[in-house]
């Protein structure tokens, strides 16, 4: 988020804080408005988590390659294992 989003957001939440007030001044301690108060909260925490997080990545940076090895590996780890997604998972398992 750039800084001037984020500061439309707070602005907009504390917008909302001034509703959330006039509820309460209009309703008192019920609890759609406790609720409320709670979710303006979040929003308050969200937010400030929006100031503190890094800049996404850009579009097209370089990730981190993770090579998987070709070697063989150790067919009895898998012995029992269910093949999910495979549909043939009642079969016995041929090498």
């Amino acid at each position: 988020m750039t800084r001037s989003e984020i500061a439309e957001l707070r602005y907009a939440v504390g917008q909302l804080r001034q509703c959330v007030s006039a509820l309460r001044s209009h309703y008192g301690d019920a609890g759609t408005v406790r609720r409320l108060e709670n979710d303006l909260e979040r929003l308050v925490i969200d937010t400030d988590e929006f100031e503190q997080a890094p800049p996404p990545e850009t579009p097209g940076a370089k990730q981190e390659t993770i090579y998987v090895p070709d070697a063989k590996h150790d067919e009895a780890a898998w012995m029992g294992a269910q093949d999910e997604g495979l549909g043939f998972h009642s079969r016995p398992r041929t090498k």
